[in-house]
């Protein structure tokens, strides 16, 4: 079966690459459903406690993702080894990265809005690693020919200037921008030339004396922010469940 997806499926070698991405969705998919049931009552689940402290699934996840992880090291690139380590370090990465914000804040936020940002770790995650699945490489080496490819120069040349590009738009505010320019270098191009978030680095060192550039970065963000302020809070519900405000809040389903 793996033999067979590999000639007609996925790309060689990717194969433990593509069960570890489909391993970590379907957990966190399964985790948050069981969380979600557990928070209304229903089912037979419940938290897991040993002498009156809640175990929060972030700590098998450690455990898995560790044994995933080494074993995939030690398992070298043939056989099941491969295929079932990288099983296991997917499901111990959704576990880990469905309480990111736990890990982050070091407290309890997971039906907070804080904790949301678990949610959208998760999917840049899920993005990333599919883009890289289907043919991208980082700080776009895939784009270097053959002959630049035979020389180091020309393959360190396109890392170094893309990942500046990276770095300037990440000091502009634009972290998600960033992160997947990394992965398709176009979008630190587009990310570079656009106006700096208003309360970036990037925007205190060099419009500091532009009021001009202050006025309309400070008039984009808001009308960005405005625009996907909605989108993101269904999108958030939708994959992790509404926060413990938004269900007090009177009026909301």
């Amino acid at each position: 079966m793996g033999d067979w997806l590999q000639r007609n499926i996925v790309e060689p070698g990717k194969l433990p690459l593509l069960l570890a991405l489909a391993a970590f969705v379907l957990t966190f998919v399964i985790t948050r459903v069981v969380t979600r049931l557990i928070r209304a009552g229903k089912g037979p689940f419940g938290n897991v406690s040993s002498g009156g402290l809640h175990v929060h699934h972030v700590v098998p996840g450690v455990v898995l993702s560790v044994v995933g992880g080494f074993g995939a090291v030690a398992s070298g690139r043939h056989g099941v080894g491969p295929a079932a380590f990288a099983i296991v370090f997917g499901i111990g990465a959704g576990l880990v990265l469905d309480e990111f914000a736990l890990v982050l804040h070091l407290d309890d936020v997971y039906w907070t809005e804080a904790g949301r940002k678990s949610v959208e770790v998760v999917v840049l995650t899920a993005a990333l690693v599919g883009l890289v699945l289907v043919g991208f490489s980082p700080f776009g080496v895939n784009d270097v020919d053959q002959d630049e490819r035979q020389g180091r120069g020309g393959v360190i040349s396109t890392v170094v200037v893309n990942f500046l590009f990276a770095l300037a738009v990440l000091s502009k505010g634009k972290a998600r921008m960033a992160i997947f320019s990394v992965i398709i270098p176009l979008l630190g191009l587009i990310g570079f030339v656009r106006l700096a978030r208003p309360d970036s680095w990037w925007a205190r060192r060099f419009y500091r004396r532009r009021p001009r550039a202050r006025a309309r970065a400070a008039l984009r963000a808001y009308h960005h922010d405005r625009r996907w302020a909605r989108p993101r809070r269904v999108m958030g519900d939708w994959l992790g469940g509404k926060t413990d405000a938004e269900l007090r809040s009177p009026g909301r389903g």
